[in-house]
Formats: C-alpha cells, structure tokens, sequence
C-alpha cells in the first residue's frame, strides 16, 4: 500500500489577519487587518503587503496605509486588476483569511517632509487617496494648518464613493470631528460622469475653478503659504510637478523639507 503524502500549507511570512472587506465597484474595494504590535509609522507612509504566488514565494507590492498612525488596525484601498500579479488574488481575500505584512513603513508623502504653512493641498487620482485617508484622520494634520483642501478625481463618480464616505464620517468623528469641522474641504470630480464638478485637478486649479467653488482666497498656490502633497498616476505626478514649481513651490523629502512632496514608490 503506497502512503499518500500530505502536502503541506504554505505558512505566511508576516502574517496579519484580515478583518474586514468592502467592494465599491468591479475595480476597488477596501480592507482592514490586524497591525503588528511593533508596528510605528507615520500617516501617509506605506508598507509592503502580498500573499504567496503559486510557487508559495511572495508576492509583494506597496501599499500605502490608509489608517491614521493612531489606529489599532490597518486599513488598505486596493485597485482590481484582472490579470494584475497580486490584485487579481488580494480581490478574493475575506475577513479571517491572512496577508503578508513586511512592518517596516516608508514614504515622503509625511507631513515632517513639508516646511510649515497655513493652506494644506492634498492630489489624488484614483487609488492616491489611500495616503490622505491616513493625514485626513491625523489630528496632527489639522493642528499643523489652517485649513486642508482635498483634490481628488475619478474617472466616474462612484469611483469617488471611498473618499466621499470617509469625508463624511470624519464630521462625526469621536477623535477629531470637531478638529476637522470648518478646516476640511473636500473637491471631488470626474472626468467621464456627468457630475457636479468635472474636469482634471490640473484643469481646475489651472482656471482658478477650484478656488472660486471652495470660496478660496486668491486663484493661484502661493510658495509662502501653500503646501501640497501629490499622489497619483505617473503622468499625473509629472503634470503636478510642473504645475506646482510654475507657482513656485519646490519639492521637498524627509531630509529637505519644502513646500510640496510627491510619492514615487506606485502609481494608481
């Protein structure tokens, strides 16, 4: 009698559980996981997360934490992606099931990578708004400035649906829904959907639109007391540069601060 060998499961490296999980459409969705304990990062970085490939080696990608540092879970905003490496297996994952977390955050989409200002700009295509999801929950952010503007553009409007729920229940917030109550503007729009506010955050900051709507002082970025944080597609990045060094801002990094940052580990 021949004995059946068992083949063993693979074990997670890293591993953290899953929590939680919410699809908005057939291209993004949400999820939360347990935070390692030794686990110290500052809003808007971004670690390594991934599962196994079919060879039981893994498979990693950056992922910006959407959770403010103060949370006792993590929370990540994922794209879909039907052939994509690892998002075609991540979509599948439910609450019980494990990822792979490497505990060891980094990123220049930090508030410590921008010199003080009073107005705080936050771009966003698509999937970019994990990182702000992070700032916009930190109290830090609203002691550090005046006011904070968020810009963030889909293709369709129910793209938009992650950002415009977290925005909404801030103003509710047991933590900081006092903090964030007249200092918080949020400038969502799309570039397909008919919408209340269409047009790219190069468009609209271009034509002064964006300032007119928000009821914003002056129609341009000021280097002297505008600060902006970009994250996005690669050629929204490029286009964001040069929009924000023709108003005068330079870019700045966690060991030289200046008047914005741009994430360069993804695109969306």
């Amino acid at each position: 009698m021949t004995e059946t060998k068992i083949k063993p499961v693979p074990t997670l490296p890293d591993a953290q559980t899953v929590t939680e999980v919410e699809h908005y459409t057939d291209r993004l969705f949400r999820f939360r996981c347990t935070r390692p304990q030794s686990l110290r990062f500052r809003s808007g970085e971004f670690v390594m997360i991934g599962l196994l490939d079919d060879n039981g080696k893994p498979l990693l990608r950056a992922y910006s934490i959407a959770s403010p540092s103060w949370d006792e879970e993590l929370e990540f905003y994922s794209i879909k992606v039907p052939d994509g490496p690892l998002t075609s297996r991540l979509q599948h994952i439910e609450a019980g099931d494990e990822i792979i977390l490497r505990p060891k955050p980094v990123g220049t989409l930090v508030l410590d990578a921008l010199l003080p200002g009073k107005r705080l700009w936050f771009f966003a295509t698509g999937t970019g708004i994990a990182p702000f999801a992070s700032l916009m929950r930190d109290p830090d952010t609203y002691e550090r400035y005046e006011q904070v503007i968020m810009m963030h553009t889909c293709r369709t409007a129910d793209e938009l649906e992650y950002g415009r729920k977290l925005v909404e229940d801030l103003e509710n917030d047991p933590l900081i829904g006092e903090m964030v109550e007249g200092k918080l503007l949020y400038y969502p729009s799309t570039t397909r959907d008919d919408f209340k506010t269409k047009g790219r955050i190069t468009e609209n900051l271009k034509s002064g639109k964006v300032f007119a709507d928000l009821g914003l002082a002056g129609d341009r970025l000021d280097p002297a007391t505008d600060r902006g944080m970009v994250c996005g597609s690669l050629a929204f990045n490029l286009d964001m540069k040069d929009l924000l060094e023709g108003y005068g801002l330079g870019e700045g990094a966690n060991s030289e601060p200046a008047e914005y940052v741009v994430e360069k580990a993804f695109v969306d």
